[in-house]
């Protein structure tokens, strides 16, 4: 089991108070270096097309946002040869057994329930380590 720090998270999120309170939340973590942000998976995408950015170790997204949703940005990603080793994780409000079931299908390394207490969030970036750490 390898530990992991200085890590690159790029967090897609569209609900500005939310997307203030996880990169926040990473940007406190010792086992991220660098958190990146954008709104939307359309952003997501060209952020990871833009060859002068660095390319991320993990990505974060929410499913429902505007323009491209989640699952479809991760859709993408999953299937780009230079992109698809990045583990990949969806936090939604959702739990909507649909979205699970895509999201596993395409190899999701995690489906985390977003939370609704600032301490909930504080759990995510030690869920995505103990899960890419258990790879």
């Amino acid at each position: 089991m390898t530990k992991l720090n200085n890590l690159h998270i790029i967090i897609a999120e569209d609900d500005e108070d939310d997307a203030d309170v996880i990169s926040e939340i990473f940007n406190k973590n010792p086992d991220f270096d660098k958190v990146s942000l954008v709104s939307n998976g359309e952003e997501l995408l060209n952020y990871l097309k833009n060859t002068s950015n660095a390319t991320p170790d993990v990505i974060l997204t929410d499913i429902n946002m505007p323009i491209i949703d989640g699952i479809e940005a991760l859709q993408q990603i999953l299937n780009t040869e230079t992109l698809k080793s990045i583990p990949c994780f969806i936090y939604s409000t959702s739990i909507n057994p649909a979205y699970k079931e895509k999201c596993d299908l395409l190899g999701i390394k995690g489906y985390l329930i977003k939370p609704y207490s600032i301490e909930g969030f504080e759990e995510i970036p030690k869920q995505i380590i103990k899960i890419i750490e258990q790879q």
